[in-house]
């Protein structure tokens, strides 16, 4: 392990990187290297990460009396969700820089391709965070305590990998947090209904995270990286059933154990499981166009959850306005 830079690669974009995104294009060249870092040209992380937040606020409001509070705490999350998606991903590739160097995909990042070194990535790391903390602030006690409570669980994922054939559950239990999280920051509880929603995030991320472990199978097998993708084979449709079927009974009962619990009204509950119903449809479409072996498929797939998680968040801001 050493910081002595490395040739980049032409331009020093990232190989899995959106096509003509912003950071590539806009971005003050001197920054762009961190920005990458943060992965803020792959978008899809911070949807994934920011999405439980809003469903978390949302069934929150719909359980009680939506206010304008309730707009700034996801605007909160948006904020710190591209903060902390970014320390944590800082995180991931100071911790992961040598097997980055060894994956076809992954040799790009400004780490393993000289771009960026450690000392300089950890400073960064550490000022998305402080930022993202002085946001945190601004909510009541439990949710600045989860907040902080969820950097144990950023801190452990990227060693997850190397001791566990299911690192997918570890991600899921930090991605999904902001549910928790923006559960206490609308009114400084969390009930029952909260963990059932958490529940059902940790199931969703095992469906798309899965997908998107199939990218890397064969470079994972010569370096010995563990992932569900590698353990699961080709039996990985039956096992993503069965998440897709855990997730859609976990966030329905959720929803039914927020609004029922409050009598929410019968118009709030149906818009809400019309959402569920969706989101439903959308996993079924993706296990109808899953190919394991084709990893731009497997991308594509795995990107669409932030559609398929919106419909969920949307639905559940239309039943707390009703």
């Amino acid at each position: 392990m050493t910081d002595a830079p490395r040739m980049p690669e032409p331009h020093g974009t990232v190989a899995d990187a959106v096509a003509g995104n912003w950071v590539d294009r806009r971005a003050p060249a001197a920054l762009r290297p961190y920005l990458r870092l943060s992965r803020a040209d792959r978008p899809i992380g911070t949807w994934l990460l920011l999405l439980p937040c809003w469903w978390g606020v949302a069934l929150a409001a719909a359980s009680d009396a939506p206010g304008w509070w309730d707009l700034w705490v996801m605007i909160a999350c948006g904020i710190g969700a591209f903060l902390m998606r970014g320390a944590g991903c800082t995180w991931n590739d100071i911790t992961d820089r040598d097997f980055d160097g060894a994956v076809a995909r992954t040799r790009s990042r400004p780490i393993p391709s000289g771009q960026v070194t450690v000392k300089r990535a950890l400073v960064w790391m550490a000022a998305q965070a402080l930022v993202a903390f002085a946001v945190l602030l601004t909510f009541p006690p439990l949710a600045i305590w989860l907040g902080v409570g969820s950097l144990v669980l950023v801190a452990i994922y990227p060693f997850a990998k190397r001791f566990t054939w299911w690192p997918q559950v570890f991600l899921g239990l930090a991605f999904n947090w902001g549910a928790l999280l923006a559960w206490a920051a609308h009114d400084g509880t969390i009930g029952w209904a909260a963990l059932v929603l958490w529940l059902s995030g940790i199931s969703w991320t095992l469906f798309y995270d899965t997908i998107y472990a199939h990218q890397d199978k064969d470079d994972d097998a010569l370096i010995g990286i563990k992932s569900t993708a590698r353990l699961f084979g080709t039996h990985t449709v039956a096992w993503l059933r069965g998440f897709m079927a855990l997730t859609v009974l976990l966030l329905t009962l959720a929803t039914l154990m927020a609004l029922l619990g409050a009598d929410a009204g019968w118009m709030a509950v149906l818009i809400a499981l019309a959402g569920i119903w969706i989101f439903a449809a959308h996993l079924g479409w993706q296990l109808a166009q899953l190919d394991i072996d084709s990893p731009d498929t497997c991308l594509r797939l795995f990107r669409s959850n932030r559609d398929a998680g919106l419909v969920v968040a949307l639905f559940l801001a239309a039943a707390a306005l009703v």
